[in-house]
């Protein structure tokens, strides 16, 4: 087992000459809810007791469930929990050059090929779709015979040829159990790193712009995990650098097991900003998730960096009990504490 926050926060911490750089990067797909808002707070929370600095990133390029008004509701949410950053908001669709110029280098080192083949084409020689991201693994055998050394956007996917292997990346929670490590080439196979819609993907935008705006510590979700490794890839491909400190937490979860969606009740923050619950509930809830207080209270943001010390109660293994589970389960008491002030904590 971990063997404590002290030692989470060692990992965490860099040096008085370069403290670390994290990001908040939300994607203007839809509004943020309770799942987003314990990411965002750790992330921040962890950023101001560290000393890191905060990038404010939107992920805004154009996908199918890219929603008009989620990047200002989210800029909204993030400023009603409380939190700040210290550059940004940056996005990325206006300036596709840096990720163009990154597919030109994987192209002429012959890493990357077009792909025309349809989903249903794919699907009828892959193994059946990851769960949570309906992905299908694309094996070595769908590759074409040639890649050719330039890369050209034609309207057409283009994919990154992963050779087999466990690919490690660091991470201040899971380190403690060994080196991290996952093989993409068996849970997705060959992925698209640029897209038939003009754009480059999440992946290999998330890895160029996390190199070039110095981010260094990044917290997320552990249904990320396997993007560590994927980013990673990317990163030795292109020779970036810093190699980042992951921690990746659980998700925030319903009663059912299943991670947080429309069937748990509506856990949008601006939904609950509308019913005159205060941030600091949201906080305070977050915060008891988080093993940071004994119990439900409220509690504003800027108190939270202090119970995230090597001395607090629980600590930020209270999310996570060992390398295999632990959690956070959104249960019908926390709705409805958040909503009935009379509710006791």
């Amino acid at each position: 087992m971990v063997s404590g926050t002290g030692q989470v926060m060692q990992v965490l911490s860099g040096t008085p000459d370069a403290p670390g750089v994290t990001r908040l990067a939300p994607s203007p797909t839809g509004a943020l809810h309770l799942g987003n808002a314990l990411s965002f707070l750790l992330t921040w929370a962890l950023a101001r007791r560290l000393g890191w600095s905060v990038v404010l990133r939107i992920e805004d390029l154009e996908t199918p469930r890219t929603k008009a008004w989620a990047a200002q509701q989210a800029i909204d949410d993030l400023r009603w929990l409380g939190l700040d950053w210290d550059e940004g908001p940056l996005t990325q669709a206006g300036d596709l050059e840096p990720y163009r110029a990154a597919m030109d280098r994987l192209a002429w080192a012959g890493l990357v090929y077009p792909c025309t083949l349809s989903r249903r084409e794919i699907e009828a020689a892959a193994s059946a779709p990851n769960e949570g991201d309906h992905e299908l693994r694309f094996g070595p055998e769908l590759r074409p015979a040639e890649r050719p050394p330039r890369f050209d956007d034609a309207g057409t996917n283009w994919r990154l040829a992963v050779d087999p292997g466990a690919v490690p990346f660091r991470d201040a929670l899971l380190d403690a159990h060994g080196p991290v490590a996952r093989d993409p080439s068996l849970s997705v196979g060959d992925f698209v790193v640029w897209t038939k819609g003009g754009q480059p993907s999440y992946q290999l935008a998330a890895t160029v712009d996390d190199a070039r705006q110095g981010v260094d510590r990044i917290v997320r979700g552990d249904d990320l995990l396997d993007s560590g490794a994927r980013q990673a890839l990317l990163r030795g491909h292109l020779g970036l650098s810093p190699e980042p400190i992951h921690l990746h937490h659980p998700l925030v979860r319903g009663a059912d097991g299943r991670r947080l969606a429309k069937r748990h009740g509506d856990t949008r923050l601006a939904s609950l900003r509308d019913l005159g619950v205060p941030a600091e509930r949201v906080v305070g809830l977050v915060a008891w998730w988080l093993g940071a207080t004994p119990r439900r209270g409220e509690l504003a943001a800027r108190h939270l960096p202090e119970r995230l010390g090597p001395d607090s109660i629980g600590s930020l293994n209270g999310i996570r009990a060992n390398a295999d589970g632990g959690g956070v389960t959104f249960g019908e008491e926390d709705l409805t504490w958040l909503i009935d002030p009379s509710a006791g904590a």
